[in-house]
């Protein structure tokens, strides 16, 4: 089982950037894809990004493709999102979570993939 703990979220004005980090302790980090969902009020979690464990692969949702960026730090146990030009509907909690199995790296992920999440960070912005 691995710990996941999300920082960087905030208030930000249309248009502008954050950063999310994720720090992961318990397992070997850098032996399991990772990636980052989101949850607007009201509305179910939705895939946003998603990382190969070697860090070689990465795809994005549609509605964040070329805003949005995935990356990760192995030596650090870290992944983090680098989110620009957001928008206003970009507003949601937002969650990382862990690749249940080894190496592996699907074309397409679900949540059902994933075996641990973080508590999630608020992404806040205004129009």
């Amino acid at each position: 089982q691995v710990q996941l703990v999300e920082s960087g979220g905030g208030l930000v004005q249309a248009g502008g950037s954050l950063r999310l980090s994720c720090a992961a302790s318990g397992r070997t980090f850098s032996n399991y894809a990772m990636g980052w969902f989101r949850q607007a009020p009201g509305k179910e979690r939705e895939f946003v990004a998603a990382i190969s464990w070697s860090g070689g692969n990465t795809y994005y949702a549609d509605s964040v493709k070329g805003r949005f960026t995935i990356s990760r730090g192995n030596a650090k146990n870290t992944v983090f999102l680098q989110m620009n030009s957001l928008k206003p509907e970009d507003t949601a909690v937002y969650y990382c979570a862990a690749d249940q199995s080894y190496h592996r790296w699907k074309s397409l992920y679900s949540e059902r993939d994933f075996g641990s999440w973080g508590q999630g960070t608020q992404v806040t912005v205004s129009s």
